[in-house]
């Protein structure tokens, strides 16, 4: 476990788990700017925390330092470098960032995916959802990606509401972080236990533990 990452972790463990019904459909962010202190702030704050742009204590206002990470993300994904977070940068940090409730959804689905695999076969399949929401074959958010009908077997088998480890959760950080050790696979499944003819169809970009990822 990444020392850095702990108190974050622990935090996000604590969290309430948010049903799919109320992750179907987000509110649109409001535009916040320098001086607010509402909790679209905390919001911002964790997402570009995660990224590595904001590097101090959660706090919920909008001072210099956030500014400061909101212009930096700004300038590194092509955007007006204003330090103000309107509707382009929130529909842009949304695609590639998770909240607070996203990574502990991601973490739920690593756990009841993933247990008993190594480290960087948990990554990956915390790695294949955000991959998918890339992707304009499956839907944009972590909510309908893991809750597709017949998309993951821990949500079939409820095994995806099992209480998430800290290895668990610091593998969805992970791979929100950057880390995709697939190679872009939107699919992986164990060819021991597989019963579609269709998936041994896919490119295959690796195997790691018992999966076989492709796209």
């Amino acid at each position: 476990m990444k020392k850095i990452l702990l108190p974050f972790l622990l935090a996000a463990i604590g969290l309430t788990a948010v049903l799919p019904s109320s992750m179907a459909v987000a509110a649109p962010a409001p535009t916040i700017q320098y001086g607010n202190n509402s909790g679209d702030v905390w919001d911002i704050q964790f997402r570009l925390q995660m990224l590595g742009y904001y590097n101090q204590s959660l706090d919920g206002r909008f001072g210099n330092a956030t500014t400061q990470a909101v212009r930096q993300f700004q300038r590194d994904y092509g955007l007006k470098a204003d330090g103000i977070a309107g509707p382009q940068t929130w529909r842009v940090l949304k695609k590639v960032s998770v909240n607070a409730d996203e990574l502990t959804m991601l973490a739920r689905a690593v756990h009841g995916e993933a247990r008993g695999e190594p480290y960087t076969g948990k990554v990956a399949v915390a790695a294949v959802v955000l991959n998918r929401m890339q992707s304009p074959l499956f839907p944009d958010t972590v909510a309908g990606v893991i809750f597709q009908p017949r998309a993951f077997t821990a949500v079939d088998d409820a095994q995806y509401w099992l209480k998430p480890d800290e290895i668990a959760y610091a593998a969805a950080w992970d791979a929100v972080r950057g880390w995709d050790p697939t190679n872009g696979a939107l699919y992986y499944f164990n060819p021991d236990t597989a019963t579609s003819a269709w998936i041994w169809t896919r490119q295959q970009t690796g195997k790691i533990g018992k999966h076989i990822f492709a796209v």
